[in-house]
């Protein structure tokens, strides 16, 4: 095992065709949690113990990540929605909310626009989401998004050097680095070294021209669930709320402060409370 966390089970769930690795522990409402790049479920590690208090808490690795399948395909969006979605039915979950940081944000949102007789709450953690009216701007300014979206080209470039392009690509993206524990690094960069998971979380950005003109019509029928964002004040944290009224009528949230991009990592306190307050 990559990683394991005491007082949670891992398992590998058969959903929409493929095994996908969840990791469940706690009692009470269901809470999914969906990771960003280049995470595994390891992103919410410390956020969970404190959410077992309240929920049942169900993290998985996204398909083309950590232990989870990485088929050649259905990398859109909406496929992995129906992922995240058949593991909590196949758990026994049919109704619950769920979170999503990153390229897992971007899955959440179609997770709830689609299925909106089983997602009870909406979370979305820093990231910029296909459909919004800024994302060409946005996704202009981050270089990883045409990086990543090159066929074959990064896979070669990164084979080898796992560790050495995850701690650099997170370092650009903390605010505060005395947070992180730097062997969290090590969890990753063996997640991305095997077989077939770096061509897999690259697959994410290839669909996204996809991902954003299906999104565009998501918003042709707003959500009426509660939705949160939140991300860090150094990050989008001041654009997550008005990003997210584009999709849904009833938003909270905002920034946390002296944060960047991994809010689970920087301020796992500040989002467990969040998640907890806002889900209960």
């Amino acid at each position: 095992m990559i990683a394991a966390l005491k007082g949670f089970t891992q398992q590998m769930v058969r959903a929409n065709g493929i095994k996908i690795n969840a990791v469940t522990g706690g009692s009470g409402p269901p809470i999914l949690l969906l990771h960003g790049w280049p995470e595994t479920w390891w992103e919410w590690h410390t956020i969970m113990p404190l959410l077992a208090n309240h929920f049942s808490v169900v993290a998985i690795d996204l398909r083309g990540a950590g232990f989870s399948d990485c088929p050649q395909g259905g990398y859109d969006k909406a496929t992995m929605a129906r992922d995240a979605h058949d593991v909590m039915t196949a758990l026994g979950h049919e109704r619950y909310a769920v979170c999503g940081h990153d390229i897992g944000g971007m899955v959440a949102l179609p997770q709830a626009a689609i299925y909106r007789q089983a997602v009870t709450h909406l979370a979305v953690l820093d990231v910029p989401l296909p459909g919004w009216s800024g994302w060409e701007e946005a996704t202009a300014r981050l270089w990883h998004f045409s990086f990543h979206s090159n066929r074959d080209l990064p896979e070669r470039l990164i084979q080898g050097r796992e560790y050495d392009y995850i701690s650099a690509f997170m370092a650009e993206r903390f605010y505060d680095h005395s947070s992180f524990n730097p062997s969290t690094i090590e969890i990753y960069a063996r997640a991305m070294a095997l077989p077939g998971r770096t061509r897999g979380s690259m697959e994410w950005y290839r669909t996204l021209s996809a991902d954003h003109a299906a999104a565009l019509e998501y918003k042709k029928h707003p959500l009426e669930i509660p939705v949160l964002g939140l991300g860090g004040d150094q990050r989008f944290g001041p654009q997550m709320v008005p990003m997210l009224r584009e999709f849904a009528g009833n938003v909270t949230g905002g920034s946390i402060p002296r944060c960047s991009h991994y809010v689970a990592d920087e301020r796992p306190e500040d989002v467990a409370a969040a998640l907890i307050d806002f889900v209960k």
